[in-house]
């Protein structure tokens, strides 16, 4: 028999937070109500029905939403939504801009505006 093991996942502290808060609503611990949220997300996926056919042709392009009924909907949207989270943590939008040559402005820890520029260097803003 092979024994569970728990392992090491690092999760976004946005989401553990939320976890927290809804953990204490709940009578759980955060890690408590992250299990449940995966384990609730990991039975909604694997749901193969006709209604999870429709969400992924939705999903796919392949289905209008105003086509779907609004359960199938929630779940589009919620879908979209963890996406959308997952690739705001992992993508890099100014490496990309560089990549493509274009000089993006942001604010540094101080405040100020500096311009990132395509070969890598910097340059910061005056305020007039």
């Amino acid at each position: 028999m092979v024994e569970a093991q728990d392992k090491v996942t690092r999760f976004s502290a946005d989401l553990v937070n939320a976890a927290a808060a809804e953990g204490v609503r709940q009578s759980r611990s955060a890690r408590q109500q992250l299990d449940h949220w995966v384990r609730l997300g990991r039975a909604v996926s694997s749901v193969s029905s006709a209604q999870r056919t429709r969400v992924e042709a939705a999903l796919a392009g392949q289905l209008a939403m105003r086509e779907l009924t609004e359960q199938e909907g929630v779940v589009v949207n919620a879908e979209i939504t963890a996406a959308i989270e997952e690739n705001i943590e992992t993508t890099h939008f100014g490496d990309e801009l560089a990549a493509e040559g274009i000089t993006t402005v942001a604010l540094d820890e101080h405040g100020r505006l500096v311009e990132h520029h395509p070969d890598g260097s910097t340059s910061t803003l005056d305020d007039g």
